[in-house]
């Protein structure tokens, strides 16, 4: 089964502590005396790792100089002054501004001299150079401090100076520069931005040319014609109403005449005596019926050639012809009487024809005149049509010249304003930076914090040493060590314990063991100091730790 882990007192843990003071004093004594060592005394036999240097720090004040115009004229630089700082410290402390500082100057000598590239270097300085906003001095809310942590105070004192020269120099640069590349940026918009405007203007009246007639304004002018084309076109349509009607009238009158002149023509065929009506014709008939009845007498006694046969064949024949005869001559009457009758002229029907045909050509005239009016008709009702899509072009055109002239005004105001700024900045009118505060000659080093250090290397080993006997005793506690252990994890009383037990030859080898333990622990620490000095040294832990 398991059983709980038993819980230490706190004696018990002191019991342990004291049993290995010495694993805890001896790291403790090795590492604190090495960082004190480096910190105030530095490696000794070497020149190569000295004791840490002493830090200075040198401060200038900067404010932003107001301008001599009104605010309205030319733009102020305190709502961005943060942007503008950022900007101009990224310039200041680029490595092309801040290696010829280094070279110039001769810093951080025992940096260079070890071999750490010019990139290291820099941005060491570049940690070293601090900017903020001052707020110590109620007087001066535009202010800002530049500050440089260096290792001698003339040189920290100069690359000060030098420092809050280089941000007064790159903010009027910055300034000429941004309101020339404002003034050219805004020149190229206005004149862009009227270029547009220029087109547009050029479009409409392209577009105001190409639909002349359909346009918005003569819109009462088109309907006011339609209405006139509309009553023109109803007044062709009547009149050609009223010549069809004319015409029909003659056509049927022409009808009329006609079926006169064709009954006139039947009456006369009828005027004129039919032979079949006459005695002449009756007595030729009863003859022919007499031939006919003796020739079939004589057909049934003769042959067709007997000689009395032919000879009642040829009497019958002759009163056939004659009988033809008279009926040839009564309809050669009859002809000759209707062409008289069809070259006599009808001067009534050709007066109603003559009257068609000018009706017919009345007709025509006012049925083109009216086909014409119908095609004016459709194209101003088509021009009419296109007037909504021309007022709907010509109001997306207004609306975009509006939208450009309104951008237009504005960047012109714009321009004004920026060419008023960039004059201000040329005659040293508007707002700038200058210096308040020249740099201070440091005197008191700021750093490095020395006995702070040291008693964080006293720390240090003493975790160092607690670690190094928890090492050994933490095991021991998961084991039965004593009898309060043997009571806890059995769960039986103790009768009775047993004290260590020791020969007399371990009795003497057991302390001399310790002892010679305790002096290879001293040597080994004697040893260890230098060593954790010059490894203390070689990290440049403290140097980057201090500035």
């Amino acid at each position: 089964m398991s059983v709980e882990f038993r819980q230490r007192r706190p004696g018990e843990y002191v019991k342990m502590a004291l049993k290995r003071k010495w694993l805890i004093l001896l790291p403790t004594i090795a590492v604190t005396a090495a960082v004190a060592w480096v910190v105030n005394l530095g490696v000794p036999f070497t020149d190569r790792f000295p004791r840490l240097p002493d830090v200075y720090l040198s401060q200038t004040l900067i404010v932003v100089k107001p301008s001599t115009l009104p605010t309205g004229v030319v733009p102020t630089m305190a709502d961005d002054m943060t942007r503008q700082l950022n900007a101009i410290s990224q310039v200041v402390t680029s490595r092309s501004s801040l290696e010829p500082l280094v070279i110039k100057y001769d810093l951080y000598r025992t940096e260079r001299a070890r071999g750490e590239p010019m990139e290291v270097v820099t941005e060491m300085m570049r940690n070293s150079i601090n900017v903020e906003i001052n707020t110590s001095r109620n007087d001066i809310t535009n202010g800002f401090n530049i500050s440089y942590r260096g290792r001698d105070p003339k040189t920290t004192q100069a690359v000060t100076s030098e420092l809050a020269s280089k941000y007064t120099d790159e903010q009027t640069k910055t300034t000429i520069s941004s309101t020339s590349s404002a003034k050219q940026f805004i020149d190229r918009q206005v004149e862009d931005v009227k270029k547009e405007i220029d087109e547009i203007e050029k479009r409409r009246v392209e577009y105001m040319n190409k639909n002349v007639g359909n346009l918005p304004s003569e819109a009462a002018a088109l309907i006011g014609q339609l209405n006139g084309l509309r009553d023109q076109q109803k007044t062709y349509i009547s009149e050609v109403g009223r010549l069809q009607d004319r015409r029909s009238a003659l056509t049927s009158n022409l009808t009329l005449l006609k079926e006169q002149t064709r009954q006139a023509r039947e009456d006369t065929a009828k005027n004129l005596t039919d032979p079949k009506t006459t005695l002449a014709w009756s007595q030729l008939v009863q003859h022919k019926a007499e031939l006919d009845s003796q020739l079939t007498t004589l057909k049934q006694q003769y042959t067709d050639k007997h000689p009395d046969v032919i000879t009642k064949q040829k009497e019958l024949d002759g009163v056939k012809h004659e009988m033809d005869l008279m009926i040839s001559e009564w309809k050669e009457k009859i002809k000759q009487e209707q062409e008289k009758q069809q070259n006599r002229p009808d001067l009534a029907a050709a007066n109603v024809e003559n009257e068609i045909k000018l009706t017919d050509g009345e007709i025509k005239r006012e049925q083109k005149l009216l086909d014409e009016i119908e095609v004016q008709v459709g194209q101003v009702t088509a021009r009419i049509n296109s007037v909504p899509g021309a007022e709907v072009a010509l109001g997306a055109l207004d609306r975009e010249y509006t939208t450009k002239k309104a951008n237009y005004d504005q960047l012109l105001a714009q321009q004004q304003k920026i060419t008023l700024g960039s004059a201000a900045v040329s005659q040293q009118q508007g707002e700038g930076i200058q210096v308040i505060d020249q740099a201070n000659f440091p005197v008191v080093p700021v750093a490095p914090k020395r006995m702070m250090l040291t008693a964080m290397g006293l720390g240090a080993g003493l975790a160092l040493g607690l670690l190094l006997a928890g090492i050994f005793e933490i095991p021991k506690l998961l084991t039965i060590q004593t009898s309060e252990d043997a009571a806890h994890y059995t769960s039986l009383p103790v009768l009775i314990s047993v004290p260590e037990l020791l020969t007399p030859k371990e009795v003497v080898a057991i302390p001399r063991r310790r002892r010679l333990l305790l002096a290879a622990g001293m040597v080994l620490t004697m040893a260890a100091v230098p060593v954790l000095a010059i490894s203390l040294k070689a990290t440049h832990l403290f140097e980057r730790f201090v500035m």
